[in-house]
């Protein structure tokens, strides 16, 4: 159960995320369940079906006993992996990032394992976690993108020292996830799942802020507009079973108009994805809550 702590701020995401969360944390101090209602409101357990960077989860670690259960879900496979690497066999997937170098061609190398046919067979997972890690250390922005083939494509990028194995951190982020169970899942798998005063934490790809975009950088497919409709019905069998739900999204009208009815929270970010820090922006996020606050 999670139970409001005071430990410091130990643990943070082991992966670099250009939609990342981490600026937005401080705003969500106060939005938490476990912290709205009282300092010993209880939670039996936490799921985050949008893993990917994980902020979320790495955040309530710091606030609350390390004990807590957790389910952390994506689809994302190779993300997945990564992070049961991370949990299981943290000093193999050491080893292996140390062996690793930070130069283009070994970087297009590495980048170029996805395209065997038999890439799933032929690299063991601390081989394929390794790879994950290096290439979000190395590549533009640590974005994850893939083409037509789904083939990984992001750019290798030139940073003044980019830190490829961050020992230390990995062996953090390996304590963190203890007491997790970590799976490739979709996000409407814990309609049946998640019981009563558990908490969930949606972070789902963002609806589009113009009409060109596309979110094929996270997922292997379009997450349209019926997909989150989709998700808002999830929502809506979450709400009936007595679920606390939290999620963010893009402050767009139809977004506030899908959760009509429910506590809607703005917050703040600034967008990094320009590699020209002149051009990147602050923008306006909702966050959608199935809880009234304290």
């Amino acid at each position: 159960m999670l139970i409001l702590g005071d430990k410091q701020s130990k643990y943070k995401p082991f992966i670099k995320w250009v939609w990342g969360k981490r600026q937005l944390l401080q705003q969500f101090q106060n939005l938490y369940p476990c912290g709205s209602f009282s300092d010993h409101f209880e939670i039996k357990k936490y799921y985050e079906p949008f893993l990917w960077w994980g902020a979320v989860f790495f955040d309530l670690r710091n606030k609350f006993w390390l004990n807590f259960k957790a389910n952390l879900y994506d689809i994302n496979l190779e993300l997945i992996n990564t992070y049961n690497v991370v949990k299981s066999a943290p000093k193999k997937l050491i080893k292996q990032l140390k062996s690793y170098k930070y130069d283009k061609d070994f970087f297009m190398e590495i980048r170029s394992w996805d395209q065997d046919p038999n890439f799933l067979k032929n690299r063991s997972e601390v081989e394929r976690a390794s790879r994950f890690i290096y290439l979000n250390r190395t590549c533009f922005n640590g974005m994850y993108r893939v083409n037509s083939s789904w083939f990984f494509n992001v750019p290798f990028w030139k940073y003044s020292n980019p830190k490829i194995c961050d020992e230390e951190w990995i062996l953090i982020s390996s304590e963190a996830l203890q007491n997790t169970e970590i799976e490739c899942k979709n996000f409407y798998e814990i309609e049946k799942i998640v019981k009563e005063w558990d908490f969930v934490y949606f972070d789902p790809p963002y609806d589009t802020l113009t009409t060109t975009a596309n979110f094929t950088d996270y997922i292997k497919w379009w997450f349209g507009w019926n997909d989150q409709v989709r998700l808002k019905k999830t929502f809506d069998i979450v709400n009936k079973k007595w679920w606390y739900w939290m999620l963010s999204n893009h402050n767009t009208d139809r977004i506030r108009e899908l959760y009509k009815g429910y506590n809607q929270k703005i917050v703040s970010a600034t967008r990094m994805i320009n590699s020209n820090a002149n051009k990147r922006w602050a923008i306006e996020e909702i966050v959608i809550l199935n809880y009234n606050l304290k």
